[in-house]
């Protein structure tokens, strides 16, 4: 029999692979696989669920992860998916397999910081499970959320002519990532050593460790009277959301460099790090902002909205992807991303 590496397919070309054969029979299956979340009928309103797994030494590493953090961020994670969906997140599902180097007390930890998220965002656990690992962590969250159907956003709908729209900023968590990996690296050949993050790291780590997801946004969608045409969460770089966007709703883009929000502690230690920010807001990840297309007869209703950016404009799927420069060149973006199987 032929053995195909999953690498050769990476995360979603592996999703399609798999789920390609798979037909909805459920007159309530509204969308099943492909986008942020699945969408369910459920009465005036609609239902969106999403599952997300993080697994130790791959989404997260306990040598600089608390178990109270840990436990926050793997439900944001869910929650911002719910949130691209333009729902309102409502239940939770918690399931974690482990080791037997996990004591009761970790898990309290663990499930201390699950419980702030959800106190945080409203959000109910109403269910899981727990089995053993033979090695390490595993946990594997479903989030739970309801909208009207009008209101509800997918990848598919961004047409010729919407702006492109981001919230927040980003890049600061991979940096926030490569602060915590570099010190790790220095306590590993000097156990006595103690870490120095500098004077921009405070910010950074919070988006690396504690992030928080943009349900807020949902809420000022519909104080404003704006949907959406398309919205998608950061969780992978901004450039390959772009490229599910324009993939799922047949259109090209170009994102405007100037448009593209970078906080100044992100912006001075990129360059420490001599990295361009752009290409860290780019291919960074774990921001979990998000991108999202709207009409342009929304423009004045977005304009002057706190802590949202005009970032570009969709066009022709055969103008592809680009990047058009604060020095005025245009550049093709390639999707670059988190590689969730490694090389």
């Amino acid at each position: 029999m032929q053995r195909t590496d999953v690498n050769t397919l990476g995360e979603f070309g592996l999703i399609d692979h798999l789920t390609e054969n798979f037909v909805n029979k459920q007159q309530t299956t509204i969308l099943g696989v492909g986008d942020d979340a699945a969408i369910i009928a459920g009465g005036d309103e609609q239902i969106v669920i999403s599952t997300d797994m993080l697994v130790e030494g791959i989404h997260f590493d306990f040598t600089y992860t608390p178990l109270k953090h840990l436990g926050y961020k793997a439900v944001v994670v869910n929650l911002s998916d719910i949130a691209a969906m333009n729902a309102r997140p409502e239940q939770i599902t918690v399931s974690i397999a482990l080791s037997n180097r996990f004591s009761v007390e970790a898990l309290d930890e663990l499930y201390a910081g699950i419980a702030a998220a959800c106190k945080t965002y409203g959000v109910d656990l109403v269910g899981g499970d727990t089995t053993s690992s033979n090695k390490g962590l595993i946990i594997s969250i479903t989030a739970i959320g309801r909208a009207p159907a009008g209101r509800i956003t997918r990848r598919s709908g961004a047409k010729v002519g919407d702006l492109i729209c981001i919230t927040g900023n980003l890049g600061a968590a991979y940096l926030g990532l490569q602060l915590l990996e570099r010190e790790k690296a220095v306590f590993k050949d000097n156990p006595e050593m103690q870490p120095k993050m500098g004077e921009h790291a405070p910010y950074l780590l919070q988006r690396q460790l504690r992030p928080e997801a943009r349900t807020d946004m949902v809420d000022t969608f519909a104080k404003e009277g704006i949907v959406p045409t398309s919205m998608i969460d950061i969780s992978d770089g901004l450039a390959s959301e772009i490229f599910h966007i324009c993939k799922a709703s047949g259109v090209g883009a170009i994102i405007e460099e100037s448009g593209v929000p970078i906080h100044n502690d992100a912006q001075l230690q990129a360059l420490e790090f001599n990295l361009d920010p752009i290409t860290t807001a780019l291919s960074g990840g774990e921001d979990y902002e998000l991108l999202f297309t709207i009409d342009p007869k929304d423009t004045e209703k977005i304009r002057f909205l706190p802590d949202l950016y005009i970032a570009g404009e969709i066009v022709a799927k055969e103008d592809g992807v680009k990047l058009h420069t604060k020095g005025g060149n245009i550049h093709p973006i390639k999707a670059q991303g988190w590689n969730h199987f490694g090389e």
